[in-house]
């Protein structure tokens, strides 16, 4: 097969661990940048460009979009989606995804466990909302944040208020969340592929933090699920449409709470700490629905 990785960087851990991974299965393999390409669009005619080369033959792609080129990167994996060609996961589901307001609302109408939220439209009223969530401390969180950073626990009234006035007083979205406080600064991340769970591991925060983030300091290490928490972590990744993810959860005295489901994620943190070849179970899947969708195109 010819397969193309859609990476900013080939010397990313992820990237570089994939391409191996196809390279050992004996694939053809292409790093693509995708804020790189050009697409063109006219009657009858689809094609994408690569600083100037035109893309052709490519079986499949395995989109490794950041949040911040959301836009760009999913036209980039919609436009090879027009083009006949398998995307490991679908431009609409990575869309889906990367909306964390959008997200909750589909979890919660999925029957998935959630920290309860709330979403305003730079309400004042402050007092109200903190009411709802059951009092401090709580979680205020960036729409658009990622790997941690536009997190803030505020763990008085008065602190809430003042964070959440910020925000708004700059015209940023926000969300707010309760607190779980039996996680300790823990959640749980369950890879997932075609509906089943990889390996999972617990990110634990180091000392004086409340985020739990790889990239904020936080260790991992092997954790087996709960019935429960497999359980939820495969429904959470149906309900956002994908076949590849990342799901985020807590462990609370309720059963598992879903906070997050990643559809690109890091490789690193779950292959060191479950021992497994993740990026040879993601070639296997995309060997395995290319022939399928093959098969079932050639049966239509």
């Amino acid at each position: 097969m010819k397969i193309g990785i859609l990476s900013r960087k080939a010397d990313l851990y992820s990237t570089s661990r994939i391409r191996d991974a196809a390279l050992k299965k004996g694939h053809e393999i292409h790093i693509i940048d995708h804020l790189k390409c050009d697409i063109i669009i006219e009657k009858n005619l689809l094609e994408i460009y690569h600083e100037g080369e035109k893309l052709t033959g490519y079986d499949a792609v395995i989109p490794r979009i950041g949040a911040s080129v959301t836009f760009y990167g999913t036209a980039v994996v919609r436009q090879f989606e027009m083009m006949n060609v398998f995307s490991a996961n679908k431009s609409i589901a990575i869309v889906r995804s990367r909306d964390k307001l959008r997200s909750l609302q589909l979890l919660a109408a999925h029957g998935l466990g959630l920290p309860r939220t709330a979403f305003t439209n730079y309400s004042r009223e402050e007092k109200q909302i903190i009411q709802k969530l059951g009092g401090t401390p709580l979680i205020i969180k960036l729409l658009e944040g990622t790997q941690g950073l536009g997190v803030v626990l505020a763990e008085t009234i008065k602190a809430a208020k003042s964070v959440i006035e910020a925000f708004h007083g700059l015209k940023a979205r926000i969300i707010v969340q309760e607190f779980i406080k039996e996680s300790k600064a823990s959640d749980i991340r369950a890879f997932v592929i075609d509906g089943e769970v990889v390996g999972a591991m617990k990110r634990q925060g180091k000392e004086g933090e409340f985020r739990s983030n790889l990239h904020r300091g936080g260790t991992a290490e092997l954790i087996k699920l709960s019935k429960a928490e497999k359980a939820a972590a495969i429904k959470a990744a149906k309900a956002m449409g994908l076949d590849i993810a990342g799901v985020d959860m807590l462990q609370s005295d309720r059963g598992p709470l879903i906070l997050e489901v990643n559809s690109s994620p890091g490789l690193e943190g779950i292959e060191k700490a479950t021992k497994k070849d993740i990026a040879g179970k993601i070639i296997e899947f995309v060997e395995n629905n290319y022939h399928k969708t093959r098969t079932n195109k050639k049966n239509a």
